[in-house]
């Protein structure tokens, strides 16, 4: 049982924090990252915009529902399920065994981080991401690249 707790706890922070990764951990990356589908990027792509959007900072731009929540979490879960348990089922085994549970974590976070790049690679979010660049001041940008002017010697 508690091997199934640090497993779901590990799932639950997916994208909270960077992991070790070993040789069985970069294999259960491959092997996830290589057995999800389009459909598959784009239900994690829901499920991460659907937990973010529950922070109290950011929840009044959303409209998602208790019933989204459940929804996604729901399909995600399936997903996590299928991959660890069918898919690459082995490869979880053994990154488990040898590199602990953590090996979950740092395998999804992997996942997690191209299911973003699909999110953040949209033309849509592209162009809303660009409009950054009308409040930022490139003069002073390009300041800090500069060299620092030489003190004189003492």
């Amino acid at each position: 049982m508690r091997r199934v707790s640090a497993i779901c706890g590990a799932v639950a922070v997916v994208l909270a924090t960077p992991c070790f990764a070993g040789l069985y951990t970069d294999d259960l990356s491959r092997c996830i990252v290589g057995a999800t589908t389009a459909e598959d990027r784009t239900n994690l792509m829901k499920w991460i915009f659907v937990a973010m959007a529950q922070h109290p900072s950011v929840a009044s731009f959303s409209a998602v529902k208790p019933a989204d929540v459940e929804a996604v979490n729901e399909t995600v879960g399936k997903l996590f399920m299928h991959l660890l348990t069918e898919s690459c089922a082995q490869k979880a085994r053994d990154a488990i065994r040898i590199e602990g549970p953590g090996a979950i974590q740092a395998s999804f976070q992997v996942l997690g981080q191209v299911a973003a790049a699909g999110l953040f690679s949209d033309p849509s979010v592209a162009k809303t991401i660009s409009g950054l660049e009308r409040y930022l001041d490139k003069a002073k940008l390009e300041e800090l690249s500069k060299p620092e002017p030489a003190t004189p010697a003492k």
